[in-house]
């Protein structure tokens, strides 16, 4: 079956200061052992042999020069840029970001293989699976009956009712550091299953695709940094040490 991935490599409206602090125009460019981030990501899809075509979403596209890669210009925000992304290569389709510098093929292959028979599926690290990786880095983490779990920056769209959840996305975009905002949305049943210990991550998925209108499941990422991305110097000060740790 043929495989697109979408790498999302965008400038966030107005100023992104990981990009100030580290000298260049965009995060996507930040060097790691010198090799930029988009780079790295798009190495670890092409080596994964699991993905047919690569797509990266850029709003200035000149950027974005990598042999076999197609470029489209991003959107004012994620989830647009996914909605016009999807549009142009169709079903399936894999959605990483370009600050995942970390990402490596086994991942790729893990999330893949394991994919339940939903429409839209995310993949997720445990708590402790993540401090275990890098004690010191800085998650945010949603809590539920079976555990707290942070997101790998994995995502696959199966087939076109999937376009359901990125609608549904575009409308929380702006509550994705906020958790109790996000539960709000899942109902009174949800929030009360929350506050008992009841909630897990199993059914909110499921709620979550109830309200996007197509179904939505999870993928458990065994490797802790799965959850590690760049958002801040912080990051990229521990993942440049990282990848130079090997």
């Amino acid at each position: 079956m043929s495989r697109a991935a979408l790498v999302l490599a965008g400038v966030r409206p107005g100023r992104d200061p990981l990009a100030e602090f580290a000298g260049v125009t965009h995060k996507a460019l930040i060097p790691i052992g010198g090799v930029t981030m988009l780079e790295r990501v798009v190495a670890a899809l092409r080596e994964s042999g699991r993905i047919d075509r690569i797509v990266v979403s850029i709003d200035r596209p000149e950027l974005a020069t990598l042999e076999g890669v197609e470029v489209l210009r991003s959107a004012t925000s994620l989830s647009a840029s996914v909605a016009e992304a999807f549009e142009a290569t169709g079903a399936p389709l894999l959605v990483t970001t370009a600050d995942h510098a970390l990402l490596e093929p086994a991942w790729v292959r893990h999330f893949l293989d394991h994919l339940p028979d939903t429409d839209v599926a995310a993949g997720l690290a445990r708590s402790d699976r993540v401090q275990a990786a890098a004690p010191e880095t800085k998650r945010t983490y949603l809590r539920f009956a079976d555990g707290a779990f942070s997101g790998c920056n994995l995502f696959y769209l199966r087939d076109m009712r999937a376009m359901a959840a990125v609608r549904l996305w575009r409308e929380v975009e702006a509550e994705r550091k906020k958790p109790w905002k996000l539960l709000r949305r899942l109902g009174l049943g949800a929030i009360l299953a929350h506050l008992t210990g009841r909630l897990t991550l199993a059914r909110a998925a499921a709620r979550v695709g109830a309200l996007a209108g197509c179904t939505a499941g999870v993928v458990e990422m065994p490797f802790g940094r799965a959850a590690i991305d760049v958002d801040k110097p912080d990051d990229l000060i521990l993942v440049r040490r990282l990848i130079e740790q090997g």
